[in-house]
């Protein structure tokens, strides 16, 4: 065999051979290869992201939620039917304390699943400052329980355990019946009278003083305090404070 020949056996053996050419043509894919693999998990990996954002952002008003608000308008109406009312003898704040309870367990339910800006939260704390109870002269009493009410429907949106969320409503409950509910504390109550018998409101007269008052008023009264003195009208502001 001659020399021409075996250098065209070779040069056919390169050509035919997929090897080095293989291996040239996947390291020149590597890259491309690598970038298109890395795209497309970018682009997966950003669908997942929207999805579970757009799941953050739906709001699951599921059998938990509504448990839980039937939990938290029956500890309410409990307070207010057993607690509040018989201890007061008002109307005027129940709707402020319901609409209350309940506005703060849906805000605070929504919370939990929307994201609010900054701007919307300053906007909601904005909202919250501008609620004021000075014209209506609210007392500090029913500002207490203007509190609970807001706590309860706090405790209540959170959305804990059946059991633990009403551990923890009986807890409010008890405690507000035995401070409120005059078992422990006797519930004082105050008058403001004017009285126009000047001369009994001497030291020396108290006693006596009281026994008049009691007469008028058909109270029992535990002890009085004697502020403005009007002595060109012979009259006196006197409070007197008696247990119902």
């Amino acid at each position: 065999m001659s020399v021409k020949t075996l250098i065209t056996l070779l040069f056919l053996l390169v050509l035919l051979s997929p090897g080095p050419l293989c291996l040239a043509q996947k390291t020149a894919e590597d890259p491309l290869d690598n970038e298109l693999v890395q795209s497309e998990t970018d682009s997966l990996s950003a669908k997942e992201l929207k999805a579970e954002k757009k799941k953050k952002n739906v709001v699951m008003l599921d059998e938990k939620f509504f448990i839980s608000l039937g939990i938290d308008i029956f500890t309410v109406i409990v307070l207010i039917t057993l607690i509040y009312y018989p201890s007061t003898k008002k109307m005027d704040y129940i709707f402020t304390f319901v609409i209350f309870n309940l506005m703060i367990f849906l805000i605070t339910f929504v919370l939990k699943y929307v994201k609010l800006s900054m701007g919307a939260a300053f906007g909601l704390f904005a909202v919250f400052s501008m609620l004021r109870y000075r014209t209506a002269g609210i007392s500090i009493r029913d500002m207490t329980y203007l509190f609970i009410f807001i706590a309860i429907g706090l405790l209540s949106a959170i959305q804990l355990d059946y059991y633990k969320l009403g551990i923890l409503d009986g807890l409010v409950f008890v405690a507000t019946f035995i401070l409120d509910g005059n078992l422990i504390i006797r519930r004082e109550q105050c008058k403001t009278i004017r009285y126009e018998n000047i001369e009994m409101i001497r030291p020396e007269k108290k006693a006596e003083l009281i026994e008049d008052l009691q007469k008028r008023t058909g109270l029992k009264i535990r002890r009085i305090t004697i502020g403005r003195i009007d002595f060109l009208k012979d009259m006196a502001n006197i409070k007197i404070f008696y247990y119902e």
